[in-house]
């Protein structure tokens, strides 16, 4: 498996810190860093800077959302950011949700899987270097009734430019499959991944002619060691209102996709009562009904022993690339549980 973890750029006076963060992460042996949009600072911004400061790492937007820019603006940036960094850029893409989209850009959010798929059609165009002439069901280019006619970037893609597509809901997993070079998942139990997310995946991959090995199969989750039981249960129960937060306020009151993705694993009681409680404004309620198992079940949490065995099961899911977001106080503590979750993912390919 390669090695990646995300960031959020967007730390006000943590900016030195993030960028002291990703130098030391590529010494460390990091594969690619992913840098998160969500509503905070920009990606493209971010990855820029991380480009200049790094040599080997791959660096991904993770990820840009659309609607906040136009398909061909997409392109531009990617081009733009793979270029400068000599191939190293990643392009990921997401839907988002109502509440960014709508809320903060006061754009529609409505048919996102349509979108997404002409997006990433006129995106390939656009990097493949022909003029742009596209008829879709959400974008037309050029703009019919005017005087344009279509055009070509001024400038070439020098490198390959990967596509992932965050993905929970299963057309927009299938469209993945269907589409893009990898997948950027969440709220993942390896357990209950083959009909939540993998049977959705392989129907796009079919209808394209492709196989799992074709789709860079991204994971992530939060990875902290624990010296021993007592130190795991406080863990443990730390996380709980993290991930209600996820189950009841992401999203808007009827569209939470972490929300569906959890209960198609197995928690969807569970799940409703969270939302509900948390919608209700009972936060501490909701985070009483997640259970250590939801925790456990989604993290990489617990001692050296639980965390490489855990890690061997996301192997033998079908994980490709494990995302880990290191838990930490301080940037030398969370160099130090990345620095041993790396060695742990490395000990786990050479014994499988």
């Amino acid at each position: 498996m390669r090695t990646a973890t995300t960031i959020e750029a967007s730390g006000g006076e943590h900016w030195s810190r993030q960028s002291d963060f990703v130098v030391e992460a590529e010494k460390l042996g990091l594969d690619v860093c992913w840098v998160a949009e969500a509503w905070g600072s920009d990606a493209p911004s971010a990855l820029g800077y991380y480009a200049a400061l790094t040599d080997r790492m791959l660096l991904g937007s993770g990820v840009m959302q659309l609607g906040t820019r136009t398909p061909t603006a997409v392109a531009q940036t990617a081009i733009t950011l793979s270029n400068l960094s000599g191939g190293r850029f990643l392009l990921g893409l997401g839907a988002s949700g109502p509440q960014v989209i709508e809320g903060l850009h006061g754009v529609s959010f409505a048919r996102p899987l349509r979108r997404m798929r002409e997006t990433v059609e006129i995106v390939r165009r656009v990097v493949g270097g022909g003029r742009l002439s596209y008829s879709g069901a959400e974008f037309t280019l050029p703009l019919p009734g005017g005087e344009a006619v279509p055009m070509r970037l001024s400038m070439r893609a020098e490198h390959d430019i990967p596509v992932y597509l965050a993905a929970l809901s299963p057309a927009m997993l299938r469209l993945t499959g269907e589409a893009a070079d990898g997948w950027l998942g969440t709220s993942f139990v390896p357990e209950g991944a083959a009909g939540a997310y993998f049977a959705h995946l392989d129907e796009g991959l079919a209808r394209s002619g492709r196989t799992r090995a074709d789709l860079d199969v991204c994971q992530g989750a939060e990875v902290a060691f624990a010296a021993d039981e007592e130190a795991l249960g406080a863990m443990v129960a730390g996380r709980k209102k993290e991930l209600a937060f996820s189950l009841g306020g992401m999203g808007s009151a009827s569209t939470n996709f972490y929300n569906s993705a959890y209960s198609r694993q197995g928690w969807a009681e569970v799940a409703a009562e969270v939302r509900e409680r948390w919608q209700a404004g009972d936060r501490d309620g909701a985070a009483g009904l997640v259970t250590d198992e939801m925790v456990l079940g989604t993290t990489l949490i617990g001692t050296e022993a639980m965390v490489r065995e855990r890690l061997a099961v996301w192997r033998d899911a079908g994980v490709d690339t494990v995302r880990l977001y290191p838990a930490g106080e301080t940037l030398e503590d969370r160099l130090t549980t990345l620095g041993r979750a790396i060695e742990l993912v490395h000990e786990v390919d050479r014994t499988g």
